[in-house]
């Protein structure tokens, strides 16, 4: 990926008039990121970019850094320089508690119920699978770059979201960890991706009966021996199953099949063909 914050590898496509409520099957849902008292410019920018990636909006800061237009924040932002950056407000972790349902990030977890400030906690794919069920208003949650949120800080949150990554380091950076709970709540804010809508079509079954047939005579023209054949032929049955080639994948493949058969029954033939 190119270090210019400008070369976009994805286009990705400008949301509808509305800026502040997620999109697609979302229903009543909205969701805003939070940054508390975020360190570096560049890192609001990234958070910026990345909910223009996934379809979010509203950006609220607890005592930011100033974010000038000409520095690192707006560089770091690509096209969300021109809507989610700029119409970031301010705000405080008690405000962001009385309007929204609260989702706090942190890399560090208690393990059991004896201390409930960071469990119970949930995966980002957890979190997306419990608001399946409900509309609601909901704040993702993101402290600072060097110690994140702080106990008191979570304890004035409804849920705790930790990413799953080795124990060794654990710590994600800031963008990274927005990024990741972002994309798994896409679900609920991107209506539609740049990816095209293929349906894989598999081939016929009398397509793939053909393919079997074709390595049964295979089997029969390399003289495989009798009492594996049957096995033989049913892991291949098993095989395809579970890959559901195409028509074209299935065609050659049994061009494959009956090619090597007849190169094995007459060699001389074969290669006065390919000459």
């Amino acid at each position: 990926m190119s270090d210019d914050p400008d070369a976009d590898v994805v286009d990705v496509a400008d949301a509808a008039d509305t800026a502040n409520t997620a999109t697609g099957d979302a229903g009543d849902r909205e969701f805003v990121v939070v940054v508390v008292e975020p360190e570096t410019p560049g890192n609001v920018g990234t958070i910026a970019r990345a909910m223009k990636n996934f379809g979010i909006y509203d950006l609220r800061l607890v005592d930011p850094p100033p974010l000038d237009p000409d520095g690192e924040a707006y560089g770091f932002a690509g096209h969300a320089r021109e809507d989610v950056l700029p119409n970031a407000t301010e705000t405080t972790l008690e405000e962001v508690v009385e309007e929204f349902h609260t989702v706090g990030t942190t890399a560090v977890s208690h393990e059991d119920s004896t201390r409930h400030v960071r469990y119970p906690f949930k995966t980002p794919v957890e979190i997306a699978d419990s608001l399946e069920s409900v509309e609601t208003k909901t704040a993702l949650v993101f402290g600072r770059e060097g110690t994140g949120l702080d106990n008191e800080e979570l304890a004035m949150l409804d849920e705790v979201c930790c990413i799953p990554a080795d124990d060794r380091y654990p710590v994600l950076n800031l963008g990274q960890a927005a990024t990741l709970l972002m994309y798994e709540l896409r679900r609920f804010t991107v209506e539609e991706t740049q990816l095209p809508d293929v349906e894989r079509e598999r081939a016929s079954e009398a397509e793939i009966e053909v393919v079997y047939r074709f390595f049964d005579e295979l089997l029969d023209a390399v003289d495989y021996r009798e009492h594996k054949r049957t096995k033989t032929s049913r892991m291949m049955r098993r095989l395809l199953g579970r890959a559901h080639p195409t028509e074209r994948e299935a065609a050659t493949l049994t061009g494959v099949f009956r090619r090597a058969a007849e190169a094995v029954r007459d060699p001389d033939r074969f290669r006065d063909d390919e000459s």
